[in-house]
């Protein structure tokens, strides 16, 4: 049960030494796949069987194109590119993994840099979520080989003595605790409002120090889940039960998520990943019109809500929705997105640092300030009523986006009639 990564553009049709010779033995139905796919965005990874590979599994990903002067959304895409080959080997319960050279061809991402990125993204995935992964290769060519020969002691030491040595030598800058590039300035944003109770400085240490007890079944052991139950009732369980609780209960609905199958759901076309907004955030798309509330099951929908989300929200993304010609029949009512927002892990609300409302009506203005105000609390200043897509373009770039036909002919018609 071993996958191989292989590097490609948007298209999934570029033409470099590594997709030719992965095309050359899994022979000609790889192509015939790789059609169906429809492309892969920057970031992105894409799934497709090996055929008269060795390997089980391809997994396709597109690596940025590096320009100095957009630095920190390359930085930001190409973490996502090894971090989205990894979930995806997990989720399919690969053994190995085996990674080519990401984006440092003709795409001109510095070697150096690339590979601190590729290596500390692998190893805080195998850290946090790398159970069921037992081997990780990394395949170079002659030129690449020095360059991961040197960095490959910073990040997995074979002795205590190679640890010592190699410690002066990491960068400064190593990510957050998923290697994900941190950007100081959006860091500085966030933190600058006045008046925020959002300092969780005192818990984060607790939890660090809670953290090194363990994570095997003893470390874990409970009391009366009964008994539990009632103090909550009665409002004496601490806030840090009550949270496990919470996650107990969202880690049912990802593995009955993972368990169903929501093709059906997946097929209508209302949820997916597009590319990166202009600070690097990964950009979610929402299509109300493509949303048949009525004909479909609602909580099958809410289950392909978590699954496609669940490694989507483990780092900072927007997400921009349509709201273009929705009729009655596409309304979402509060109560389902009230469950919804009960159900879904904390990283779902912190990590959503934007909703872009586009081409709202008077109506849904009036329901989501009423929503947003006395529903759930936090998400009011994140939302943003677009009129048109100019706006939208002012933070998202238009080659970022997949936008549906009917929302770019309804815009070319009536956006002219708002001010920008």
């Amino acid at each position: 049960s071993s996958q191989m990564c292989a590097t490609s553009n948007e298209t999934l049709t570029d033409k470099n030494p590594i997709s030719e010779s992965i095309h050359k033995h899994a022979g000609p139905e790889l192509r015939d796949e790789l059609l169906k796919l429809k492309g892969c965005r920057t970031g992105e990874a894409k799934m497709t069987k090996g055929f008269s590979l060795a390997a089980r599994f391809i997994i396709h990903t597109v690596g940025p194109k590096y320009k100095a002067k957009y630095r920190t959304a390359a930085e930001s895409s190409l973490y996502s590119c090894y971090r989205n080959v990894m979930q995806l080997a997990k989720e399919q319960a690969m053994v190995s993994v085996a990674f080519c050279v990401v984006s440092t061809g003709k795409r001109g991402y510095p070697l150096e840099d690339a590979t601190h990125i590729a290596f500390r993204t692998v190893r805080r995935f195998l850290e946090n979520h790398g159970e069921s992964i037992e081997t990780v290769v990394f395949a170079v060519t002659d030129v690449e080989e020095p360059t991961y020969r040197k960095l490959l002691p910073l990040y997995y030491p074979r002795s205590e003595v190679e640890e010592r040595v190699s410690l002066p030598l990491i960068p400064a800058d190593i990510g957050n605790s998923e290697g994900e590039p941190v950007v100081p300035e959006r860091q500085i944003r966030i933190a600058e409002k006045p008046g925020s109770l959002e300092d969780d400085s005192e818990e984060d240490t607790l939890d660090s120090h809670l953290g090194q007890v363990g994570t095997h079944a003893f470390a874990r052991m409970e009391g009366d889940v009964d008994k539990q139950r009632k103090l909550i009732l009665q409002g004496q369980l601490s806030d840090a039960t009550m949270q496990k609780q919470h996650q107990r209960n969202y880690n049912r609905w990802l593995c009955r998520a993972r368990a169903e199958d929501l093709s059906d759901i997946a097929a209508l076309k209302a949820l997916y990943q597009t590319g990166v907004d202009i600070y690097g955030r990964t950009v979610m798309v929402l299509v109300g019109r493509n949303v048949p509330v009525n004909l479909i099951d609602m909580e099958k929908a809410l289950l392909y809500f978590i699954h496609v989300m669940d490694h989507i929200t483990v780092k900072e993304y927007v997400m921009v929705y349509f709201h273009t010609l929705t009729e009655e029949r596409n309304h979402l009512d509060s109560e389902f997105l009230k469950k919804l927002y009960e159900i879904v892990d904390a990283k779902f609300k912190n990590n959503l640092k934007a909703f872009y409302f586009v081409h709202p009506s008077f109506r849904s203005k009036v329901s989501t300030w009423f929503f947003t105000t006395f529903s759930v609390s936090g998400l009011k200043e994140k939302v943003h009523h677009i009129e048109n897509l100019r706006q939208l373009f002012s933070c998202i770039l238009p080659e970022q986006i997949d936008i549906p036909p009917f929302v770019l002919d309804y815009d070319a018609r009536y956006s002219r009639d708002y001010p920008d």
